[in-house]
């Protein structure tokens, strides 16, 4: 058995972690809306059309803040069309994902969704096929109090108050060729600096994201994050970055090692965007929006040209293994470590579509295998990711070259006296792993559980998924200096601990 040693002191403090990274996305697409949160006539619904058992575990992920409407859907958007009373407004035909669009749920819709479910609204606009007038005159929909026509049209709407949404994404994913109203990175800076002054003439308290690369692996990026940021430095909080990841030709070890080209992902961007604020002389440091990131098998999908127009469609419903479980509890994992840079975070899709909750039309609401890392972390990781250091073995993989055998973040909560470990174990023997606590106190063990990987594959029922759900990690022992555990192999695990510092 190999050993492994990590080391972590009070006073050794990466960032404090935002809330904020504990999100998730609903766009309009397949069922992550229609049959998904809102199901009229379904027994679990309420008043409003809201399927109340998807709330609850929307409730019970600890899901924070989400992104709406999109994603590919905003790119050929017309927020009005989701506006004022439901049977007056027009039927579309979405060109991101070739559906029907009824138009049933729009913008202030999905705020009273926000509000049943306490989660903060994070709104895209469409810089695809409009612009700057058209965003700026959402953002004084949604966030003047009165005394405009769209204001006053918000308030003839239902909702007197506004909705103050702090959140805005300019546009998304505007460096890929799929997405309506593609455009280069020089052109997407400039409209995306017009729309971000527009709007910010209307509410200055606003926070921008501006699109970063689809992935690390398109051919723009780095070149891309440079030249929008050249245009927009001044103008937004955040650039975006969006990951999935997925098993290919059954390399099961560079799979478990996704996170490893998470955080370089991360580092890359950053870098480039501390380059930008060198050659400026600018003090300003500007954080990652990672609104999209999870396991997608996407090979698996037929792609946006080749789909049938239809309503509500079965699009990308992806069913989970426990494997993939431990995947997005180290990609997790890795958001809580770069807690300094990473502010925002959006598990995508919540509902459905690669999603940790799916539902039946008419039937039952369940949780997938990946529901419970993000519950737990959502729940247990609050305050801040220290600085911990890791001594562990070595990995080699096919795709991303050698990484650790380990993946860990280290949380202490001081309000709640509580030291909180998420670690995960990429390799394929048990790893006897000691978690050094210099400088903690009166440590006492709370909690300790793992997720183990199986070759089961996907999980497909909700029996089957409970069955692969987290159990009691056995033989930790927590010491005065030190806390020693052995960590199955191909595992994700949370321990808690309570102590003083």
């Amino acid at each position: 058995m190999s050993a492994a040693r990590i080391t972590a002191h009070p006073a050794f403090v990466t960032g404090a972690i935002d809330r904020r990274i504990f999100g998730s996305f609903v766009e309009h697409l397949g069922r992550a809306v229609y049959t998904g949160i809102y199901e009229p006539g379904h027994p679990a619904a309420d008043a409003e059309g809201w399927r109340t058992d998807v709330a609850e575990l929307t409730r019970e992920l600890g899901t924070t803040v989400v992104r709406y409407p999109g994603g590919n859907f905003v790119s050929n958007y017309r927020w009005e069309d989701g506006v004022g009373p439901r049977e007056s407004r027009p039927t579309r035909i979405d060109l991101a994902w070739r559906t029907i669009e009824p138009n049933a749920i729009g913008t202030d819709d999905f705020v009273r969704w926000c509000a049943l479910t306490g989660t903060e609204p994070m709104m895209a606009v469409n810089l695809g096929t409009r612009g700057a007038a058209e965003a700026a005159d959402l953002v004084e929909y949604c966030n003047t109090p009165g005394g405009t026509t769209l204001s006053e049209l918000r308030r003839a709407n239902g909702a007197d108050a506004p909705h103050d949404i702090r959140l805005w994404c300019l546009g998304n994913e505007m460096d890929g060729p799929w997405q309506i109203g593609h455009r280069t990175a020089d052109d997407y800076g400039r409209l995306a600096s017009q729309a971000a002054q527009a709007m910010r003439r209307v509410d200055p308290t606003i926070e921008l994201v501006a699109c970063g690369s689809s992935g690390r692996e398109m051919a723009t990026f780095g070149e891309w994050e440079r030249v929008v940021l050249e245009h927009v430095f001044d103008d937004v909080e955040y650039i975006s970055v969006h990951a999935y990841y997925q098993e290919r030709d059954g390399d099961r070890a560079s799979f478990l090692a996704s996170g490893a080209s998470f955080e370089a992902f991360f580092h890359e961007v950053i870098a480039t965007a501390d380059a930008v604020a060198a050659r400026r002389h600018s003090s300003k440091r500007i954080k990652l929006s990672v609104d999209e990131w999870n396991v997608w098998y996407i090979d698996d999908f037929a792609g946006e040209t080749n789909l049938e127009l239809a309503e509500r469609p079965r699009l990308i419903e992806d069913v989970y293994s426990a494997l993939d479980a431990v995947v997005v509890g180290d990609l997790l994992t890795t958001l809580v470590r770069n807690a300094d840079r990473v502010a925002v975070a959006c598990l995508a899709q919540l509902v459905n579509v690669i999603a940790p909750i799916m539902t039946e039309p008419g039937g039952e609401a369940w949780r997938q295998t990946t529901f419970y890392p993000v519950a737990l972390l959502a729940q247990h990781a609050r305050g801040v990711a220290l600085d911990a250091r890791l001594d562990a073995p070595r990995l080699t993989t096919a795709k991303h070259g050698e990484v650790d055998a380990l993946s860990a973040a280290v949380v202490w909560n001081s309000e709640a006296g509580e030291l909180v470990l998420s670690i995960t174990n990429r390799s394929t023997e048990s790893v006897s792993t000691a978690l050094d606590h210099v400088g903690f106190t009166d440590v006492e063990l709370i909690e300790a559980v793992t997720l183990v990987a199986d070759d089961e594959g996907p999980r497909r029922t909700a029996a089957e998924v409970a069955d692969a759900a987290p159990r009691p990690l056995e033989g930790v022992v927590a010491g005065e200096h030190s806390t020693s555990l052995t960590l199955p192999p191909e595992s994700w695990s949370l321990v808690r601990l309570r102590a003083s510092a």
